[in-house]
């Protein structure tokens, strides 16, 4: 009789813990509290290292038909619009890292994602219904859901994100820290948008205090655009308005350039709107202890939620899900030892992410010395900068063993 896995969640994470796990042999079960599957209208940035999983799931051509692969990455001053830095993507990523480096509309990597899962597992999928709450005993995890049903499970696996409930109950009550950071997010039709406002590649405009990024999703149909301003976050984290005031957005970006400021204008001229998130994270793991003890994991942001200033927050929990795969597989140790296998494979990979994209962002937004110092170093040594091959080349999966 096959093992069965409970998973919390059904987002990015939750989807490929299931198809990990499946092709492990386990039996998945995967509740998620939406009535329906659906991801909010926004762009993520896939590096090689995640795209060579989603290639070894048979996932290529799938991604060749919704995704973008841009030419190349340009980093330029959101102050006079001069080009400070570049690194080639496109075929010099394929040579260097064994895959291209995709861009995405996060609806069309959840939805490959989910067809995969419902053509090549036999995953029991539960709309309208999320985990409450688990008690572990011989052995045995069962789970109480929304709906006051007891499920008993050989694993509990938290993919359910951010204010994960698994995550609380597992680890006790810790808030997530407020990053004084707040992101305008925006897709446009490219065909709406002035030709020189299009774009095939990915540009992160760096400024006091902002940063900008903009690249191509759903086959370069659409233009992703990311604005992210310091500023006091709303109150009330978990619920709350997400539309956003294009004026106020105008007024952040006041003593920008003027190719910049367009850039953004185009977006209302174009009938799009923005919508604005408040970035939350976690401080970097500090150990395996953090993402698995005896027969429940965490996954994702469940486990290290993270800035987007190094653009791995879908990767990393896509990796999680192959490294789960792995020791699920290992089907001579027992199941908590299996999840100590994951965990310690994973933690430090996932703490150094975290502790990357936070540093980025504060290089990102640079003041005064330092913001010349940077732009200055670029100029100088641009692609050497820019390149990250500890990251785009492995994917932790053989940091440790037991």
């Amino acid at each position: 009789m096959r093992k069965q896995v409970l998973i919390a969640g059904g987002g990015i994470g939750g989807l490929a813990a299931a198809l990990g796990a499946s092709r492990a042999g386990w039996e998945a079960r995967l509740y998620e509290r939406a009535a329906a599957f659906s991801e909010v209208g926004a762009g993520v940035q896939l590096g090689p290292n995640v795209v060579r999983r989603l290639q070894a799931w048979g996932l290529q051509r799938p991604l060749q038909e919704v995704a973008a692969f841009p030419g190349r990455l340009q980093v330029r001053s959101a102050l006079t619009g001069q080009e400070l830095a570049v690194l080639p993507l496109g075929s010099t990523a394929v040579e260097r890292y064994g895959a291209a480096y995709a861009t995405i509309h996060r609806a069309d990597l959840h939805g490959l994602l989910l067809a995969a899962v419902e053509k090549y597992t036999d995953t029991q999928l539960h709309l309208d219904q999320a985990i409450d709450r688990f008690t572990d005993a011989d052995g045995v995890v069962t789970v109480r859901t929304s709906r006051g049903k007891d499920v008993e499970g050989d694993a509990l696996l938290g993919a359910d994100g951010l204010w994960s409930r698994t995550r609380t109950q597992l680890l006790g009550e810790q808030r997530p820290r407020v990053s004084g950071h707040l992101a305008y997010r925006a897709l446009v039709p490219q065909h709406a948008l002035p030709k020189g406002l299009r774009t095939r590649q990915v540009t992160a405009w760096l400024g006091p205090r902002l940063h900008v990024v903009q690249y191509p999703v759903r086959r370069g149909e659409l233009q992703n655009l990311v604005v992210i301003v310091q500023g006091p976050a709303p109150q009330d984290l978990e619920n709350w308005d997400h539309s956003a005031n294009g004026a106020d957005l105008e007024a952040a970006l006041l003593g920008t350039c003027t190719a910049l400021q367009q850039a953004v204008r185009g977006v209302v001229d174009a009938g799009g709107g923005w919508r604005l998130w408040p970035l939350c994270d976690r401080p970097p793991v500090r150990g395996p202890a953090e993402m698995a003890r005896g027969v429940v994991a965490l996954l994702g942001d469940a486990a290290h939620p993270m800035r987007p200033y190094l653009a791995q927050g879908a990767g990393m929990a896509i990796e999680d899900a192959a490294e789960l795969q792995r020791a699920l597989s290992m089907h001579d140790l027992d199941v908590p030892l299996r999840l100590t296998r994951y965990a310690l494979n994973r933690w430090q990979r996932n703490a150094r992410v975290q502790a990357r994209s936070t540093r980025n962002g504060r290089i990102f937004h640079a003041t005064g010395p330092v913001r010349w110092a940077r732009d200055v170093s670029l100029r100088l040594l641009g692609e050497r900068l820019l390149d990250v091959p500890w990251l785009y080349r492995g994917d932790g999966s053989s940091a440790s063993s037991l």
